[in-house]
């Protein structure tokens, strides 16, 4: 089959065939009919992280179910799915509480070193990234990590499920627990972001203010929820908030991942309000944090994962409320392209007017 492939950190996606292995007794083989295009592929793509090479990525995928395993219970061909990040093991004491996504045995969803690999080349294994590697015409995925969704919505929509979507809207709704009347800040208006500000709509946030850098992502904000918008190249983010909300922000949400926007996330709460981490940063940034104001000012601060997602339940859930138009997603997916227009596809992320680029496959 057909994937694009990385063959050293920062050579860029080379089209090329690879093979495919049969499923095991808990796999599904899916043709992959869209996968979007996520700044987190293109970083560990890029940068000499540990990760193992050559590698297929591409981790917001959406498909349709060819063929399953012997033991596959819960899919059958035909079947539109979604793959996700998480993974789980499903009988651990953290899956069976409800907290799959801090599943410490996910590893039982990958192959062992022993066995077959998924994917291969003339040369040896080919890394499949985590569990997924969607940028590619099949994939073999463990079932734990698909979940299944309806079949009318889009394929280019349905991708964004699997991590933009559950990531922003699952931090406001799962991670913070937004409640009506409360107040949010949202700094990075990209394609994460957009579905945090909805989800805010949707929580009954009374005020939500988006940040960023970029007009054209201010502009989009407020089409999907935003009450007041910041431009922190021209204003001073903090001083501005605190001119509006003259207590601070309940909750600041950083899908930037800059210690300098970290900084300033902490510096916006308000007595008792938290600050949660999703953007991916380098692993030398820094925080730094007063204990004693932060402490005394009873403030939280928490990394987020996938939107602390279940997805079994909620990947199915935020589908619902995207065939309502609760969720966006139509106005999410800004570009379609082809998968050999991946490397191009990536330069126009760079563009403040695109929300999402998605891969389709005929």
């Amino acid at each position: 089959m057909k994937a694009a492939v990385v063959h050293s950190p920062g050579t860029g996606f080379v089209i090329e065939h690879v093979d495919l292995d049969a499923p095991h007794p808990n796999e599904v083989l899916i043709d992959i009919k869209a996968v979007g295009l996520c700044h987190s592929d293109l970083t560990l793509a890029g940068s000499d992280l540990g990760f193992a090479m050559p590698a297929v990525f591409g981790h917001e995928v959406a498909g349709v179910v060819v063929e399953t395993g012997a033991e596959v219970r819960s899919f059958s061909a035909g079947d539109h799915v979604v793959g996700t990040l998480i993974r789980f093991c499903g009988d651990c004491q953290r899956c069976l509480s409800g907290q799959s996504y801090y599943c410490r045995n996910s590893h039982q969803t990958e192959r062992s070193a022993g066995e077959t690999p998924r994917i291969s080349n003339p040369k040896g294994p080919v890394n499949q990234a985590f569990g997924l590697g969607g940028f590619a015409e099949q994939a073999l995925i463990h079932e734990n990590q698909l979940a299944r969704v309806p079949k009318d919505i889009p394929f280019e929509q349905a991708a964004l499920l699997g991590c933009g979507v559950i990531t922003g809207a699952g931090a406001v709704l799962n991670t913070a627990g937004v409640r009506r009347g409360e107040t949010v800040a949202v700094v990075g208006a990209g394609g994460v972001g957009l579905n945090a500000i909805s989800s805010a709509v949707i929580a009954g946030a009374s005020v939500i203010v988006a940040i960023d850098i970029s007009d054209e992502k201010l502009d989009r904000a407020r089409e999907f929820g935003a009450t007041l918008t910041i431009n922190s190249n021209r204003e001073d983010p903090v001083r501005e908030l605190w001119r509006v909300l003259p207590q601070g922000a309940d909750y600041v949400f950083d899908f930037v991942g800059s210690q300098r926007v970290a900084q300033q996330g902490l510096d916006m709460l308000s007595y008792g309000g938290g600050l949660y981490l999703v953007g991916i940063g380098g692993k030398d940034i820094t925080i730094h944090v007063d204990a004693m104001t932060f402490m005394r000012n009873r403030n939280r601060l928490e990394s987020v994962y996938m939107g602390s997602a279940n997805l079994k339940v909620d990947i199915p859930y935020f589908a619902n409320l995207a065939s309502r138009g609760l969720l966006r997603l139509d106005q999410l997916v800004t570009k379609t392209i082809s998968l050999e227009e991946i490397n191009d596809g990536y330069e126009h992320l760079k563009n403040g007017s695109v929300a999402r680029v998605v891969v389709t496959n005929p």
